[in-house]
């Protein structure tokens, strides 16, 4: 049975209700992504401190691999190599292209490592450290707490303050 807190996830990146099975295999995929990048994030920092050219590449390349996603989310490479790769062979569900949380979500990410990318390069380093505290914090909130901030900000854009916050991890009911 999917819990709670994955079903609010779910209703948070603008995913429709799925039967139990379905969630648990999607709520799984969702997570593919973030991982990755996550992880490239923390490989930029300690990059940083050796070869700083290299680390704002890394965030230059990742801002646009997440802007790619927002603009063609129907080509997002890690949702495609996902479906070919992991999910046709063991029959999991495919992860569909990215409802509009969840690309403003990509979209928040591209524009804080494009921040982080420029501010390495001009040597403002604090500027950068900034930048990389709030996508640690964001990404420490996806992958350890199922919660997304951009997808959050999302809802609160567009006027549906109570349904964001029915989506919180902790909320304990569906809203």
């Amino acid at each position: 049975m999917s819990s709670l807190t994955i079903r609010n996830f779910m209703k948070q990146q603008g995913f429709a209700e799925e039967p139990d099975s379905v969630c648990n295999m999607h709520f799984s995929g969702l997570y593919f992504q973030p991982r990755i990048v996550g992880s490239l994030v923390v490989v930029g920092i300690i990059l940083q401190f050796f070869v700083l050219p290299a680390a704002a590449a890394l965030y230059f390349f990742l801002s646009a691999l997440l802007w790619w996603n927002v603009g063609v989310p129907k080509l997002n490479p890690f949702e495609t190599f996902y479906n070919r790769v992991l999910a046709a062979p063991r029959g999991w569900a495919r992860l569909e292209p990215a409802p509009g949380p969840r690309r403003f979500a990509q979209a928040m990410a591209a524009v804080f490592m494009l921040i982080v990318g420029i501010a390495l390069l001009q040597g403002w380093m604090v500027t950068a450290w900034v930048f990389e505290a709030f996508l640690v914090a964001a990404f420490s909130a996806l992958l350890f707490g199922k919660f997304c901030l951009g997808a959050y900000i999302y809802h609160l854009l567009h006027g549906h303050a109570a349904f964001a916050n029915s989506t919180l991890p902790w909320a304990g009911r569906r809203g």
